[in-house]
């Protein structure tokens, strides 16, 4: 047996032998809590019956189980010795009939890295919560199945749970005779099902919708937390984000939310940010805010939130078919995230976060000796652990947003609309999506994916721009070009912006045209005959995933007037374009640091000033000179104290400033004043230094090798009892965050 580790070629065999009509799984966790058995690892019962077809009677397969032991395995009927048909990974089951019946019966154990059943001690008061995390395939590790994508089933859970619980799970549930019995489900892959148990704070709500044609639907929903999170949970935002997302989700699919009830939990010691398993959504609890933070953390929050929604339809409704195409419902779901967050919340500005902070992880990762093709060719389940990265997110998502472009919004919707119609509870390949995309286009979909999706590196756009006599525009060309070891040149549609100084100083576009770049040079036509411009933004409005450059007079404009710009989005693209010249050595970066220095504080977006406070650390950590980098560090430090005094009183801005100071702060006047503000001696108003402010603060110790800090013990007298909660040292009294 070859292990933990399936193939794509096993799992493609299996598919074409079995088909699965259901799954019975009952569970027993009443071991979760009392006193650990001993030296070996803490298990739970776990009885799974699978029913299913195989349409070569006599034949052989296995179905996957990773656990401690198995008690007993029955298949259609016939008693199996466990010794002989379990490896530890895997179950032998041979002389297949035409209709089988499996049961496995078996001890698996729970977790504590957040694969399978994770079991989380509250070290504050002591209760326990479990919780299950599967993707790719960690199912296995607490029922007996077949785990891969494409064998979908539908599943029926039953759990045993201490008296004091509450137990949920993908469909609605209730507790009769002791044992909480969950609704079948709808076909959904092994990977999606979930299980969260414990005396969890829940809050519920309810979603109501009537459609055009008089449908009535309502989905109950539901958020939950461990108590001790509960002073600080804000579920009522949460509910308010989710229903303005289901809202948007029907108008734009044509699809009713297909799972029933709508459950979100967010629990400890998560191993990712969240995970869409159908009626059950888990999040990492760090969603939940313990202190004030700014609104780019909300916004984060929303765009997840929606993003995992996004996947109700475009990843557990159609599921890929194995993990190949593991990127197209992630950059699906990551592009959705972002059009909806704008489309649909209080969050506006969601394109600018896209544009600045998350195509940012996309550029760092497809320049990495690490990169891939975004259809990476996943071999096995050790490949697709490899593939939950910056390309198959980020990239994937921002190349999504230039199909978009390419085919037209309405085409794309359309698309995505029958394409849910067509493979509702079943599995597709990316040739699916294509498919409908050039029926609604008329575009060439197999010539683009070839050139976005089986190719790695990202093409840099520079404007060239020959100017007439008379000072107008003769001719503005856009030159493509890639690096040598991913030398392809890609078409992009794109948007180029002409941006001049209107009376006042105000940076301003007067001209914009799209074009379709192709080749190493494309001449835009539309421009021809305008006035000279001061700035040419050649992916304005951030429709293609590509490095922007600019010409010598827009560099210049830049360095002199970079907060001019009024537009947001222009402002945060023209960032986003200096920061990856920085890090291709195109820019220096004590320039870099000036120009953060003189603009970052009239920056509006609060997350475009938050990733300039950390762009600008990095070119002072990694680019800089090493003889320049204590003068560089001053010079943030200075530049940061005095946007922190100036910004207003309890703002976002001054909140942003005051973590950047605590990470850059160096010498003794610093570290005195971040003393001050954590001992109450010190004050600036409006700075509410709360608990999650006071260990940014505490944090900058260690990495200035100072021996002690404000709240190290050796500072206070013997007989100075620990402070108590809101005064000097609380953090020190409360311990470090769990990450």
């Amino acid at each position: 047996m070859p292990g933990e580790n399936l193939s794509r070629d096993e799992a493609r065999e299996r598919a074409a032998l079995l088909s699965v009509d259901g799954y019975e799984v009952s569970l027993d966790v009443r071991s979760a809590t009392g006193e650990a058995p001993g030296d070996g690892p803490r298990t739970f019962r776990s009885v799974t019956t699978i029913r299913f077809r195989c349409n070569e009677p006599g034949a052989t397969s296995f179905a996957d189980l990773i656990a401690p032991s198995v008690t007993a395995v029955s298949l259609n009927g016939r008693d199996l010795d466990p010794s002989e048909v379990f490896d530890g990974s895997r179950i032998v089951l041979e002389d297949l009939a035409a209709d089988n019946e499996l049961v496995v019966d078996a001890q698996c154990a729970y977790s504590r890295t957040g694969e399978g059943l994770h079991r989380f001690v509250d070290p504050e008061d002591g209760e326990v919560y479990l919780y299950t995390q599967y993707e790719p395939a960690d199912s296995r590790r607490v029922f007996a199945n077949f785990e891969q994508p494409d064998l979908k089933a539908p599943f029926r859970f039953e759990v045993r749970a201490p008296e004091e619980w509450t137990v949920w799970s993908n469909g609605a549930g209730e507790r009769t005779d002791g044992v909480w019995r969950f609704a079948e489900t709808k076909p959904i892959s092994t990977y999606i099902t979930c299980v969260v148990a414990g005396p969890y704070h829940y809050v519920t709500d309810t979603y109501e919708r009537v459609f055009e044609d008089g449908t009535r639907l309502e989905i109950p929903l539901g958020a939950m937390c461990r108590k001790g999170l509960a002073p600080h949970f804000d579920p009522e935002d949460v509910f308010t984000v989710t229903k303005q997302g289901l809202d948007f989700f029907h108008d734009h699919f044509d699809y009713p939310y297909p799972f029933g009830k709508y459950d979100q939990a967010f629990v400890p010691e998560y191993n990712l940010g969240a995970m869409e398993n159908p009626g059950l959504v888990t999040f990492r609890e760090e969603f939940i805010f313990r202190g004030k933070v700014t609104q780019a953390s909300y916004e984060g929050r929303a765009n997840v939130i929606l993003h995992e929604m996004a996947h109700m339809w475009f990843g557990d409704l159609v599921t890929m078919e194995w993990w190949d195409d593991l990127w197209l419902k992630e950059s699906f779901a990551d592009f959705m995230g972002a059009f909806s967050l704008v489309g649909a919340t209080r969050f506006k500005d969601g394109w600018i976060t896209f544009a600045n902070r998350r195509k940012a992880w996309a550029y760092r990762a497809d320049q990495l000796p690490s990169t891939h093709p975004i259809t990476a060719d996943i071999r096995d389940l050790q490949d697709a652990k490899l593939n939950f990265d910056g390309i198959t997110y980020a990239k994937g998502a921002s190349v999504l947003k230039q199909l978009v472009a390419y085919v037209g919004q309405d085409a794309f919707l359309e698309g995505a609309r029958r394409y849910f119609k067509r493979h509702a509870y079943g599995n597709t390949r990316l040739g699916d999506l294509l498919s409908v995309l050039e029926e609604t286009s008329g575009r060439d979909m197999a010539a683009w994916a070839r050139s976005w999706l089986q190719t790695a590196g990202v093409n840099s756009l520079t404007p060239q721009v020959l100017l007439s006599t008379d000072g107008r525009i003769e001719e503005l060309a856009v030159v493509q070009d890639a690096a040598e070891s991913h030398p392809e040149l890609r078409p992009h549609r794109v948007a180029v912006g002409l941006y001049r100084r209107e009376e006042g100083g105000a940076l301003k576009r007067y001209a914009r045209a799209e074009a379709d770049v192709d080749g190493p040079r494309t001449v835009v036509t539309e421009l021809a005959g305008q006035q000279a411009p001061e700035l040419v933004l050649v992916n304005d409005d951030d429709l293609t995933y590509c490095k922007i450059r600019f010409d010598t007079t827009s560099l210049a404009t830049l360095r002199a007037g970079l907060g001019d710009l009024t537009d947001p989005l222009a402002r945060a693209l023209c960032w986003s374009a200096l920061w990856n010249m920085t890090r291709d050595a195109l820019l220096p970066a004590r320039d870099f640091v000036d120009l953060v220095l003189r603009y970052a504080g009239r920056e509006s977006d609060i997350g475009v000033l938050q990733m300039l406070h950390a762009w600008a650390d990095s070119a002072l950590v990694h680019y800089a000179a090493p003889g320049w980098r204590e003068t560089g560090g001053r010079l943030l430090a200075e530049g940061a104290l005095r946007e922190l005094r100036e910004a207003a009183p309890g703002s976002e801005q001054q909140l942003a400033w005051a973590r950047f100071f605590a990470a850059v702060a160096s010498d003794d006047e610093d570290l005195a004043l971040l003393r001050g503000l954590l001992e109450g001696t010190e004050k600036i108003d409006g700075l509410d230094v709360d608990q999650e402010l006071r260990w940014a603060f505490l944090g900058r110790w260690p990495r200035t090798g100072r021996r002690t800090s404000p709240c190290s013990p050796p500072n206070w007298p013997a007989t100075t009892p620990r402070p108590a909660s809101g005064t000097r040292c609380a953090a020190w009294r409360r311990g470090p965050r769990r990450r």
